[in-house]
């Protein structure tokens, strides 16, 4: 699967305050030096360097290959970070996201290469995923966009119980390439992952009940966040925010959007909102943002994973009108 968009990543995250692990500074520019003192780890982008950094704490020099404010998926490695690479102790990355990044990784001579999609589960989705899926598509609705994503969704870490997944195998690579130090990443693996399980039940309670369990969005990055709390993802673009949607796809989703009580069209930061816009005027909704938190803005400093996950689950709730 390679998912390839120029304009998708939402509003995330610098500083990381949480855990008291200190902050995201070290892996939030891509110019930080390797081959340190320090356990030097290179991450893909954001998601990737929150674990490193959360559960590497002081032990470890993260460096993110993804500058502040880039898009990740169109990320291309320079030579000087792919000779960071090969000076660093580990990377952490997740394949298929990022093409460059896997092709950098799969020539590089470091010992510990960390694919976090091999840690959890991934599946296929398309412009409609969620609890009701299958009954829109018995009622004959045009999933045709789903059917042409045909590759595996890299969004693991908007699901709270697949980031833990992943968590706890970041945490053993750790241990294992890193032993001195294998105590600490325990120690910390384990209290982020207590975190990600009581934000998870955060969403099961703050979702559980609502007026409608649909919400639309420009494209399908939040499948697996549907899924895990019951609720059915609607996406204009499918996959791909950059493919325009079809007449009959925009007229399906108006239609569906008053059958079911839907009052939000959500759209992130750093992508183009005229066409979320467009479904709204048309349909008489409103508009609002929903965070990938795949990218690093200035707008987001002090801000971190869950309090943006967080920020979210009040934005869904508003739209599904919690009871």
């Amino acid at each position: 699967m390679n998912v390839r968009r120029q304009h998708i990543s939402g509003i995330a995250v610098a500083a990381v305050t949480a855990l008291g692990l200190g902050t995201l500074s070290a892996c939030s520019g891509a110019n930080a030096a390797g081959n340190t003192e320090k356990f030097d780890v290179v991450a893909s982008f954001y998601p990737m360097a929150f674990l490193a950094e959360q559960i590497g704490g002081d032990h470890v020099n993260v460096t993110s290959l993804t500058e502040p404010g880039q898009e990740p998926h169109d990320l291309e490695i320079s030579a000087k970070q792919t000779a960071r690479l090969q000076e660093s102790d580990a990377v952490l990355y997740l394949k298929n996201l990022q093409p460059s990044v896997d092709d950098a990784v799969a020539q590089s001579e470091i010992k510990t290469k960390i694919d976090a999609a091999t840690l959890t589960t991934l599946e296929k989705h398309g412009d409609e995923v969620g609890g009701h899926a299958a009954e829109h598509e018995a009622e004959g609705h045009d999933d045709h966009e789903h059917e042409e994503a045909g590759g595996l969704d890299p969004h693991v870490w908007l699901d709270p119980v697949r980031y833990a997944e992943v968590a706890e195998g970041v945490g053993k690579a750790f241990q294992k390439a890193d032993p001195d130090h294998a105590a600490d990443y325990a120690k910390n693996t384990a209290t982020l992952v207590k975190k990600l399980d009581g934000l998870n039940t955060e969403f099961e309670t703050g979702l559980k009940n609502t007026k409608t369990k649909v919400f639309l969005t420009t494209h399908a990055a939040f499948g697996y966040l549907a899924e895990r709390y019951g609720l059915t993802e609607e996406a204009i673009n499918g996959l791909d925010p950059e493919s325009e949607p079809s007449a009959a796809r925009v007229k399906a989703l108006e239609k569906m959007a008053k059958a079911d009580g839907v009052t939000t069209v959500f759209y992130e930061t750093l992508v183009s909102d005229k066409t979320a816009k467009t479904l709204a005027a048309d349909a008489g909704l409103t508009t609002d943002v929903l965070d990938p938190i795949e990218g690093i803005t200035d707008a987001s400093r002090g801000q971190d994973y869950f309090s943006v996950q967080r920020a979210n689950l009040k934005a869904l709730q508003t739209a599904l009108g919690t009871k």
